[in-house]
Formats: C-alpha cells, structure tokens, sequence
C-alpha cells in the first residue's frame, strides 16, 4: 500500500529551513606572481553580489556494439565560472582584474606571463545557513579570468551602482564536506556581510 505524505512529513525533511541562495560569500586569491594591486579580501567578499556553486560535465563514450549503443563514462571537463561584483568608488576589485588579465596579455605591448604558475590562482564559494555558519564550501583552483564586462554609462540610469562580470577558466575545483560538522561561523557575516 502507496504512503501518503503530507506536508508536514515535508516540513521534517526541511532540515535547516534549506539552503538559501543569498547567503554566501566569495574569496578570491589574487596570484602572486603578478604586479597587482590586490584589493582587501574583505572587500572582494562584501562587494561580490553574484556568484555560482561551480559546475563540471562527465562525457560520455558511445561503443556501438551488435545494433545496440553501450554508454561509458568518458572525461570531465570544468566550465568557466563567473562572479558578478558591485564597482566600488575607487575602482579598486575592478582595476586589479585589469592588472591581473593585462599580465596575461599586455594591451600596449602583447607580451605576458609564460608560466601558469604566475597567474593560475584559487577561489572558494562558500554557502551559508541562516546562522552565518559554513555549511559548504567549494575550492576553485586554477582559474584565471578571461573576460571582463563593460560597465555600461548612462545618463538616464538613476538609483542605481554600478557593476561588472569576470569570468574565469577553471583547472578543477574540490568541495569541502566536512563544512557542515564544524560549523564555523563566516567571519564576515558577523561585520555585516550583505549576502545575509
């Protein structure tokens, strides 16, 4: 005989009030190995108003075999990953975006950093419960940007702050699971952080 369920079988299974998608946090590293006025990380974090949890994709193989298809597991492949952030008034995450692509590739004089190492750098995205506590935390490693927005001005656009998109190319990323046990609490949550 089928079970009924109810809405308050659903509401049991609803631990934590589920996870709420403005409430998180992002911290970039910037690389070392390039001339970059690195903003406060602080900053980078509270400014961030846009992210994603990061995505991977498994292919798949085909092997044809007697009129059928087999499928196996192929290679994964990391897809680009992007933040939008709010343009704070001195410029200060969106022109050391700039430094960091320029050393990739000069604007003036077309040269930049041969060796990965210099400008690969890491990223973590992290969810946060309704307490500010960490309950997910998802490692970027490897990325780089490769595309930064225009920020579009306009006479008319009233009440409004300014923004902009980076986008990076990812190595791969690890997610932490063992967030949810400690239960740390965000450092900047407890300053404020408007993603609460």
């Amino acid at each position: 005989m089928a079970t009924t369920l109810n809405v308050d079988d659903m509401k049991a299974k609803l631990i934590g009030g589920g996870a709420r998608p403005n409430l998180f946090m992002v911290d970039i590293n910037f690389p070392g190995g390039l001339s970059i006025d690195r903003p406060n990380r602080e900053l980078v974090s509270f400014m961030c108003k846009m992210a994603s949890l990061p995505m991977s994709t498994m292919a798949s193989i085909e092997v044809p075999f007697r009129g059928r298809k087999l499928m196996v597991a192929g290679d994964r492949t990391f897809d680009p990953w992007s933040i939008t952030v709010i343009n704070d008034n001195d410029f200060k995450i969106r022109n050391a975006f700039e430094q960091w692509m320029n050393g990739l590739n000069d604007h003036v004089e077309n040269t930049g950093a041969m060796t990965p190492a210099d400008y690969y750098s890491t990223a973590t995205v992290t969810q946060l419960d309704k307490q500010g506590a960490e309950i997910r935390a998802y490692e970027i490693h490897g990325i780089f940007p490769t595309s930064l927005s225009a920020i579009e001005l306009d006479y008319g656009a009233e009440s409004t702050i300014e923004e902009f998109t980076v986008e990076f190319q990812v190595q791969y990323w690890t997610s932490d699971k063992s967030a949810p046990a400690t239960g740390r609490k965000a450092n900047n949550i407890s300053r404020g952080n408007p993603h609460r």
